[in-house]
This record gives C-alpha cells, structure tokens and sequence, in this order.
C-alpha cells in the first residue's frame, strides 16, 4: 500500500525514505515565483520573508491533478493508497485529495482527515506506516490514528502577531484582540482541527514555560514522544526543548524545523512541540 500525505506534516527525510511516503506538495507564491514548500531551505524562506516585508507571500494547496497523479502512479501499478492530510479546518486539502480520490476507477483510496498539521500529522503518517508493516488493516489502523489523534497536543508559541496579521490571519486565534503586536500567544490545535488559544505572555521566556506546565498536566508520568519544533529560532527551540525534559517523561524525542509553508503565516519566530503517548507506537516498533 502506498502512504501519500501533503508538505504540512513535516516529514523528515529519513521518513520519507524508510516508508517511501510520497508527499504531495503545497507551494509557496512569491511575487516573481511559485516553488513547492519542499524545494526551499528553511533559512533561505525566512530570509526572504524578512526582505520582503511589509508584503507577504501566499500558499496554495496542490490540485486535484497533483493528487491524481500520485494516485494513478499507485492504483495503476496494483497499489491502494491510504492519503493522510493536513486539517480539513486549516486547509482545503484534506477536500481536493477527496475529489481526487472519488475519480480513480482502478484500485482503492482511502483519505484520512488528521485534524491537526505539522509533527501531529506525521505521528498519524508515521503510526500508519509502521502498521503496514505489522500487517494491520485500514480500518485497524483507522481506530489508532483516531485514538491517537485524540491524545496529541500540537502546541507553539509565537515571536511576534506581525505575519499573522499581514497574512490576515488573526482572526482564526480566538481570544486574541485588537493590534497587540507586542503579545506572545500559546496556540494549540483544538479538537475540531482548528487554532486556538491557550494563553499568553509578555516574552517568549513565560509562554515557554507555560507550554511547559501545560504538557506536564495534561500528561504527567505518562512516557510520551516530543517533537520540539521552530521556524528559525533554533536557540529558543533549545530553551523549549530542556524545558520538557525537565517536566516531561521522554520516551522519544526530537528536534525539527517547520515546513516554510506553515513559517509563511507565523514568521520565523516560533517554537512549539508535538506531543503524544508512546502507547501508540511501542507495540509498532
């Protein structure tokens, strides 16, 4: 069975390889050129987002033909395909890979919703791929990826409102009013696969320290997997990343950055983590 996901869920490169993922691309628009979010370095992105202020660039979704092409590949050569996708609430995504799905006569597709993004959408790609290999069946694997889903905290706190606000995109942070520019909000993707928000504070110090008293009470002793994650603020990323150590039961661990394409509305300045149990994937490793 071949696993296809989208560029949001940050997959390594290592991933891509062991699992032989294919991940259909979401672009990046600049003025004078499209590329798709893999193609860029982080730094290079950030740089140029930087130069490029006050305007801002924009992002696409792929197309329904981007998604039939990945899905005739497979179907046409005797595999199904199981499609793990970027939040139906932050993205019209998870809607094209459907449509795309519903035209392939040869084969089946299967298009899951994860309802979160970034190292959250590649726990569920992750827990998928590792199923395969232990021989569950879809709707096996769907109950985990529904279990796990429910148990996962994507959380990150942001440098500066300023990309949100040129993209237009505070409006999606509730309890955020006004031009407070100057405020640090603890975001979280909510249960309906939408931002919202947690806390705030006045320096990215306190909210990294509210993010870490929040994953602590909402997992205690529990041993849990954490991606730190960060556009380019790899020295507060290091902050973050003792800080759950310190409050955390670590059972995996690790450091990424985040795909330029979710970096286009949060600048360079963030720094979060994803969290999950390490129930969902000790009896896969």
């Amino acid at each position: 069975m071949q696993i296809v996901t989208d560029s949001a869920a940050d997959m390594t490169q290592e991933d891509i390889a062991r699992y032989n993922i294919k991940v259909v691309p979401l672009m990046i628009n600049f003025p004078d050129l499209e590329v798709a979010a893999a193609d860029i370095e982080p730094d290079v992105f950030y740089d140029r987002l930087k130069a490029m202020v006050p305007a801002v660039p924009t992002t696409s979704q792929p197309s329904v033909g981007d998604f039939l092409k990945v899905y005739e590949d497979a179907t046409q050569s005797g595999e199904d395909v199981l499609s793990i996708h970027v939040s139906s609430g932050l993205s019209g995504t998870y809607s094209t890979a459907t449509g795309a799905a519903q035209q392939i006569k040869r084969g089946k597709v299967t298009v899951i919703d994860t309802m979160t993004l970034s190292c959250g959408q590649r726990f569920q790609v992750l827990v998928a791929a590792m199923a395969l290999n232990k021989g569950w069946s879809l709707d096996k694997i769907g109950e985990r990826l529904s279990a796990l889903r429910q148990q996962t905290e994507v959380i990150y706190t942001l440098e500066t409102l300023e990309y949100l606000a040129r993209g237009g995109r505070i409006g999606r942070v509730q309890a955020l009013a006004g031009s407070l520019l100057s405020v640090k909000p603890i975001i979280h993707v909510q249960d309906d696969g939408k931002y919202g928000t947690v806390a705030r504070g006045r320096t990215i110090a306190q909210t990294i320290g509210t993010i870490g008293t929040h994953l602590a009470t909402r997992y205690g002793t529990k041993p849990v997997w954490v991606s730190v994650m960060h556009g380019k603020f790899e020295d507060k990323a290091h902050i973050l990343e003792a800080e759950l150590k310190s409050k955390l039961n670590i059972g995996e661990m690790d450091l990424l950055r985040i795909s330029p394409v979710l970096g286009v509305h949060t600048g360079p300045g963030i720094v979060g983590a994803c969290v999950a149990p390490m129930e969902f994937f000790t009896d896969l490793m």
